[in-house]
């Protein structure tokens, strides 16, 4: 991944799994990367130790395998100097199918608009507005159950704890690789995140949303639909665990 050089622009990565290897001479001869070694599992824990780190007006969430454009980030850092009152927004990231942003601007509230999903990566904020969010560590790729839905988490947790929340329809990377989102295959631990966002999100109405999601699944070929449903009705039966444990991450 190229982190390219900006003006006003800071990496912090957070390194699991490092086995002590020294730091790449390309990265550790920058004066504007950081690098932070971690011993925790999961990409929660992981976005958490670089967010801990972080220390600039703006935080933008990243990957490892995104495209930057450094026009793409003065294009950021403009906006929120120029729109004061911004707290949190989601962006567009560059894929295969851009067909789940909406095509203006829109407040995010808990019912968010038809077909759009956020993906950590679109999402900036000013630290000290949301300094005190956090992911949840028991969601997301390397944790023990629900390897999912970390994101959706995320943005949430910041809307329900009355974060000003909007998605603004301007390019901030490319993502050419494909998400847990829209992967094609699925395993039981994506399925379980799914499963727990529909009972976080729409907690009175989950037990009607868990066979739809099944079957639209099914239906787009990514799972078999008894397998969709159990493990989507199982995640949804286990979130109020789930909040119970992470009461400090989610709201």
């Amino acid at each position: 991944m190229v982190l390219p050089p900006a003006e006003g622009v800071r990496y912090v990565v957070s390194w699991q799994n490092h086995q002590d290897y020294p730091v790449p001479g390309s990265l550790a001869s920058r004066t504007d990367v950081k690098i932070y070694r971690t011993d925790s599992k999961g990409i929660s824990n992981n976005r958490n130790n670089s967010l801990d780190h972080c220390e600039a007006e703006i935080v933008l969430f990243s990957d490892d395998d995104l495209k930057y454009e450094a026009g793409d980030l003065e294009r950021l850092r403009r906006l929120y100097k120029d729109r004061p009152e911004l707290e949190l927004t989601t962006l567009i990231s560059r894929h295969g199918d851009n067909s789940r942003f909406p095509q203006e601007e829109v407040k995010l509230g808990r019912k968010l608009p038809k077909n759009y999903s956020v993906a950590s990566f679109e999402i900036a904020f000013r630290r000290d507005k949301v300094m005190k969010l956090r992911c949840c560590p028991e969601l997301g790729i390397g944790s023990e159950k629900f390897h999912s839905g970390e994101d959706e988490a995320f943005l949430l947790s910041a809307i329900r704890r009355g974060i000003d929340c909007r998605f603004i329809p301007i390019k901030i990377c490319e993502h050419p690789n494909e998400s847990t989102g829209t992967k094609t295959s699925l395993t039981e631990g994506n399925l379980l995140g799914f499963g727990s966002i529909i009972a976080l999100q729409y907690p009175y109405s989950a037990t009607l949303r868990v066979p739809l999601k099944a079957w639209r699944l099914w239906r787009g070929g990514r799972a078999p639909l008894w397998k969709a449903f159990k493990f989507v009705a199982r995640g949804a039966m286990m979130t109020r665990g789930l909040r119970k444990r992470n009461k400090k991450y989610l709201w």
